[in-house]
């Protein structure tokens, strides 16, 4: 199905509007991590895993079984999530357990949830 795009025909810069978004511009690495960041939320299984870990802390062991995945992809996944501290680790015996880094990551997860359901 295509869509037809509206295109702009006027000529004129509104110079007021650009400068303002200039000034509101981001830096260059700021926009690169930012990026970097929304490129690890564009990976389902690590979706999947977030998800699971809103509910409650959980170790591998608990994660690939609700995920029906094998325990060496929910730890690469983690360690992935862990770089960019999305997950953070805590470590009960020989049992380590998983939990999201913050609130941030939750809000993320609910605002990208919001947007797609609207």
């Amino acid at each position: 199905m295509s869509q037809k795009i509206d295109t702009c025909t006027c000529t004129v810069i509104h110079q007021d509007v650009v400068q303002a978004a200039y000034k509101a511009m981001l830096p260059a690495d700021t926009t690169s991590s930012l990026a970097e960041l929304f490129k690890i939320f564009g990976d389902a299984t690590r979706i999947k895993i977030l998800n699971a870990l809103k509910c409650s802390e959980m170790c591998v062991c608990d994660l690939a079984a609700c995920l029906n995945m094998t325990h060496s992809a929910i730890s690469h996944q983690l360690r992935v999530l862990k770089a960019y501290n999305l997950v953070k680790p805590r470590k009960e015996g020989k049992v380590v357990y998983y939990s999201l880094a913050d609130s941030h990551v939750t809000a993320i997860l609910n605002t990208g949830l919001e947007h797609i359901n609207e």
